[in-house]
C-alpha cells in the first residue's frame, strides 16, 4: 500500500512547556501530512524505536492508558485506510481527503451542519431553488428533532419511521413525506460521497419512499384553445399571465424559471436556443407562427442582453430568484381567474401547461422517446410519470371499439 501511518513525536514543533506533540504522520502517494492526537510529552519520555511512551514517564498511572489509546486510534485509522483500499477509492483521493476521512472533521459530524454547508454551496452556484428546498427540509427535521443536533449515525431506519409517524399524525400527505425523505436521502448520499458516514449505514436500504399517484393535471385541447382565444386587454396583468401559459405550452412545456431567464440573444435564426437551469440540457426549438406573434409583442426596443419577459429586473442572482418567485405567485393567482373566465374545471397552475403538453403529445401519437427529449428528461421512466394513465375518455373509446369488433 502506498498509503500508511506512522506514530511519532514531532520534535520540529516544541510547545511552550518544552513538550512535543505526539502525531500520526500520514504518507499518501509520496506526500505527507500530520494528524494530531491531542497528546504531548517531553522527548526524554518517548521511545522512538517502539513509537510509544517510556515506562519512566513520571505520570506512571497514565502510561498504559495513553499507549492503549494511541494504539486504538492507530488501529481505527488503519481500518479506514484498508476499507478505502478494498473499495478501490484510496488512489483517487487527495491526501487532504484521506486525512479528513481519518479525522472525521467535526464540522461535518452533524447532519444539520453538513446539510447547511450544502445549502451554502448551492447558493454560491446560484442554484437558489434547490438550496431553498434543502433548507426547508432541514428546518422541518430540526423541528421534529426538537431543536437538538442530529448526527449522521442517528439518521437511521428508526429515525425515518419515527419521522413518518410524526408527519402523518399531523394530517400531512404521503406525497409531502416523500418530498422530505427524498431530500433527506439526497443529503445522506452526499455525506457518504464526502466520506462522513459509511455506505453500510445507508438508512433507506430497507425503507421504500411511498408516492401516491396524484390526479392528472393535463388539459383537453379544447381548454387550451379557450385560453389562447380568450380576449384580454393588453394593459391587464392577465394578458401577460395568459401569454406565459401559452408560450410554455408552445415551448415543449417549458417551466416558468427557464422562461423568466430567456433573453433576446436566445433567439437565433427563428429558433429559441437555451440551456435548462435545472439540468443544463440544451434546447433548440423552432418558433412557430402563433408563438412568434406573442414573442414579438415583448421584443420591441430590446437589446440582445435584455430578458424577453418582464420578470427579472435586477442583476443580483439572489434577487432575481426572488423576483421569479414573486411573479410565479402572481401568475398562479392570475391563472385561477383565467380558469374561471374560460369555464375550465381543471385547476390551472404554472405546471399544468407542461403536463398538458406531454399528454397532448402522447394523444397525437408522438413517440415516447421524442416526448422525453422534448421535456428534457434523461430517462424514459421520468417521462412516464407525466403519462401514467390515458384520460378515461380515451380508454372508453378504445373499449367501445373493441366491443364493436366482437
Amino acid at each position: 500500500m502506498r498509503t500508511y501511518l506512522t506514530l511519532l513525536l514531532d520534535t520540529r514543533r516544541a510547545k511552550k512547556d518544552g513538550t512535543y506533540p505526539i502525531i500520526f504522520r500520514l504518507t499518501h502517494l509520496r506526500k505527507t501530512t500530520s494528524i494530531a492526537t491531542g497528546f504531548s510529552i517531553s522527548e526524554i519520555f518517548w521511545d522512538h524505536q517502539k513509537c510509544s511512551i517510556k515506562r519512566n514517564f513520571p505520570r506512571t498511572e497514565s502510561i498504559a492508558r495513553l499507549n492503549t489509546l494511541l494504539l486504538k486510534e492507530e488501529a481505527r485509522a488503519n481500518d479506514i485506510l484498508n476499507k478505502l483500499s478494498d473499495q478501490g477509492n484510496l488512489n483517487y483521493l487527495s491526501i487532504v481527503e484521506v486525512k479528513n476521512r481519518i479525522t472525521r472533521n467535526s464540522t461535518y459530524e452533524s447532519f444539520f451542519e453538513f446539510g447547511n454547508s450544502v445549502v451554502e454551496d448551492l447558493k454560491a452556484a446560484h442554484r437558489y431553488g434547490t438550496a431553498r428546498h434543502y433548507k426547508g427540509i432541514l428546518s422541518v427535521l430540526k423541528t421534529f428533532n426538537k431543536g437538538k443536533d442530529l448526527k449522521f449515525n442517528e439518521v437511521n431506519y428508526s429515525f425515518i419511521k419515527r419521522f413518518e409517524k410524526y408527519h402523518l399524525a399531523k394530517g400531512n400527505s404521503w406525497n409531502g413525506l416523500s418530498t422530505y425523505l427524498r431530500g433527506l436521502r439526497a443529503l445522506f448520499n452526499k455525506g457518504i460521497k464526502a466520506g462522513l458516514i459509511e455506505k453500510e449505514a445507508y438508512p433507506f436500504m430497507n425503507y421504500t419512499i411511498r408516492q401516491i399517484p396524484t390526479e392528472k393535471r393535463a388539459l383537453e385541447i379544447e381548454d387550451i384553445r379557450k385560453i389562447l382565444e380568450l380576449e384580454i386587454p393588453e394593459d391587464q396583468a392577465l394578458f401577460r399571465y395568459r401569454n406565459y401559459f401559452i408560450c410554455s405550452f408552445f415551448l415543449y412545456g417549458m417551466n416558468f424559471t427557464d422562461m423568466a431567464y430567456l433573453q433576446v440573444s436566445n433567439i437565433v435564426n427563428g429558433r429559441i436556443k437555451f440551456r435548462r437551469k435545472k439540468t443544463g440540457k440544451l434546447y433548440d426549438i423552432k418558433i412557430t407562427g402563433q408563438l412568434s406573434e406573442i414573442l414579438n409583442s415583448y421584443l420591441k426596443g430590446k437589446k440582445a442582453a435584455d430578458y424577453i419577459f418582464p420578470v427579472i429586473k435586477r442583476e443580483n442572482p439572489a434577487k432575481q430568484e426572488r423576483e421569479i418567485n414573486w411573479e410565479r405567485q402572481r401568475y398562479n393567482r392570475g391563472l385561477k381567474t383565467i380558469q374561471e373566465l374560460c369555464g375550465i374545471e381543471q385547476k390551472l397552475t404554472t405546471y399544468v401547461s407542461r403536463h398538458s403538453f406531454a399528454t397532448q403529445a402522447m394523444l397525437h401519437n408522438i413517440p415516447l422517446e421524442a416526448i422525453s427529449a422534448m421535456l428534457g428528461h434523461s430517462k424514459l421512466n421520468t417521462t412516464q410519470i407525466y403519462l401514467k394513465s390515458l384520460p378515461t375518455t380515451i380508454l372508453d373509446d378504445y373499449n367501445e371499439k373493441l366491443i364493436e369488433a366482437i
